[in-house]
């Protein structure tokens, strides 16, 4: 019998819909286990064969696939691809076209959103910008540095 823990990362594997990835770490912080990724791997390990788990959604976090040439790379990169995830040479895919961020349990975002959300579109609300914040200008800058415009 599969611990609570390992109930949550099952459901969220599922989760994933056709067409999209995600990075092990992402899934452990959708089950709230924010330092979890490893723990997904062990469970996606010990239970995608006998929950029948879309293993091959699931990433690094830079998007390249973690099994190596020869064992298992290229058995993912054709299940990917079969969905119509691009995979680069070397097994790596882009997360900005293909990445899914959904809550569990919902349907993946239409690529239009999905894009507008992640470069900070209006649909996005202040608190996404692609990742990186801007940095604010000093609010002092004749203090020893130039302000370059």
């Amino acid at each position: 019998m599969a611990s609570e823990a390992t109930d949550r990362i099952i459901a969220a594997i599922r989760s994933i819909p056709r067409g999209r990835v995600c990075s092990y770490g992402l899934i452990a912080r959708l089950v709230g286990m924010p330092n979890g990724a490893r723990q997904v791997v062990r469970a996606l390990h010990s239970s995608s064969a006998k929950e029948d788990l879309p293993w091959f959604r699931l990433l690094r976090k830079d998007g390249s696939i973690a099994l190596p040439t020869g064992a298992g790379l290229e058995l993912q990169t054709a299940l990917l691809e079969a969905e119509g995830v691009e995979v680069a040479p070397g097994g790596k895919v882009d997360l900005l076209r293909f990445g899914w961020e959904g809550k569990v349990g919902s349907p993946g975002r239409d690529q239009a959103e999905r894009r507008g959300a992640i470069r900070g579109g209006p649909e996005s609300g202040p608190h996404r910008s692609g990742g990186r914040r801007a940095k604010a200008a000093p609010k002092n800058p004749g203090a020893g540095g130039r302000n370059r415009g």
